[in-house]
């Protein structure tokens, strides 16, 4: 999903560019199916922490920061800000795709992440 933008040097704004690769698949219809499962598996092992899903969530927000960070020149990907915008970036992905998956108002939720992504573009923030 964001191999050519992991290629590519990590400069400027990589982070806002990878994130919106991951808001299109995200917002993806025919996704829709597998991350509603997604929503499940996540959300399970916050009331049943020692349960079959048990670290599950954990391990998607860690392999999530790990993608967006691969994005960045390492002295921003190391740092204690770079930790920070990657969570940001990831709490408005992650956000974003459990609204849509509760109302499937695409239009408004891609309305929504596009706002974001302009802000941290203007603001020359990168967002991961």
């Amino acid at each position: 999903m964001v191999a050519h933008v992991l290629a590519q040097p990590a400069q400027g704004q990589a982070g806002v560019a990878a994130a919106e690769l991951v808001r299109a698949w995200l917002a993806a219809a025919e996704h829709r199916p597998l991350l509603r499962l997604w929503a499940e598996a996540y959300a399970r092992p916050l009331v049943e922490p020692g349960g079959s899903w048990a670290g599950f969530a954990r391990a998607t927000v860690d392999d999530w920061l790990d993608v967006l960070a691969a994005c960045r020149p390492r002295p921003e990907r190391d740092g204690p800000e770079g930790a920070v915008r990657r969570t940001l970036a990831l709490a408005v992905l992650r956000g974003a795709l459990l609204d849509l998956l509760a109302t499937d108002d695409e239009q408004r939720v891609t309305a929504a992440v596009h706002r974001h992504l302009e802000m941290l573009r203007r603001g020359g923030g990168d967002g991961a």
